[in-house]
């Protein structure tokens, strides 16, 4: 099995500095001898580093709680587009062929994602960037936190999209990188979650989600929050709190029916 580095608040900070190499983070794993769901967790940072102290381990953490085991993948940012996908395809494809000794569930897996980690997430979702593209078997749901969705100008997180796209991006390439853009019938159901008061990602990108999902018929359940500002994570103590369960069992309800 590859080795896994544990990363420290120390490390988070360096790779802040300097482009971050793929890495994937296992501790997370349920090991009580039976299986389980599994989620994917793609942290944001704007394409600029990963911030797993508040959108990775304390995320996993409460997955943990819920019985899910939980992957942290650690993608390359300050580099251009394809290469985080190229890392989250990775994990994934890792994770499948080593999930007899992860003890997985491997018909019921979800990728979650927070702030541009919710932008890479939700471009797995599709099938032109994300798991068909890479072979790769369908999630059962996509998981956003305030994520980016769009790379208009006008609407995107401006360090996610230079970090992605380049300073430089002509609007054909930002069209294409635009979620929005490529919801298909296909795409899997979604959950997701923004704050009316976000000053870092506009909340339209979250609209924007809603209505592709809703002209394709994409079954998802949207929660927009009066008072949640950007990057709260797990939501601890704040008006947010209690958004991961809901996420799970919204994933859950539609896989395992009473």
């Amino acid at each position: 099995m590859e080795k896994l580095i544990d990363v420290d608040e120390a490390q988070e900070l360096k790779d802040a500095k300097q482009k971050i190499e793929y890495r994937l983070d296992d501790r997370f794993v349920i090991n009580d001898g039976k299986k389980h769901s599994f989620a994917v967790i793609c942290p944001g940072g704007g394409y600029e580093r990963v911030c797993s102290f508040i959108e990775g381990t304390p995320i996993a953490g409460k997955l943990n709680e819920l019985g899910i085991s939980a992957f942290i993948v650690y993608y390359r940012c300050k580099t251009l587009f394809p290469a985080p996908m190229d890392d989250l395809a990775r994990a994934v494809g890792y994770i499948f062929a080593h999930a007899e000794e992860y003890s997985l569930e491997t018909e019921n897996y979800s990728i979650w994602g927070a702030s541009a980690g919710g932008h890479l997430a939700a471009s797995f979702g599709t099938e032109k960037l994300g798991w068909k593209k890479y072979s790769l078997p369908k999630p059962a749901a996509i998981v956003l936190a305030y994520p980016v969705i769009s790379m208009d100008k006008k609407v995107t997180h401006m360090g996610t999209h230079d970090n992605l796209l380049g300073k430089n991006a002509t609007e054909e390439e930002e069209a294409a990188l635009s979620i929005n853009n490529l919801i298909t019938k296909s795409y899997p159901r979604a959950f997701y979650w923004c704050g009316k008061n976000d000053t870092s990602v506009p909340p339209e990108n979250c609209f924007m989600l809603e209505t592709a999902l809703m002209q394709n018929g994409v079954e998802s359940c949207f929660v927009l929050f009066t008072d949640a500002p950007h990057g709260l994570g797990p939501g601890t103590n704040t008006a947010a709190e209690g958004w991961i369960k809901r996420a799970v069992d919204f994933w859950m309800k539609n896989n395992f029916e009473e």
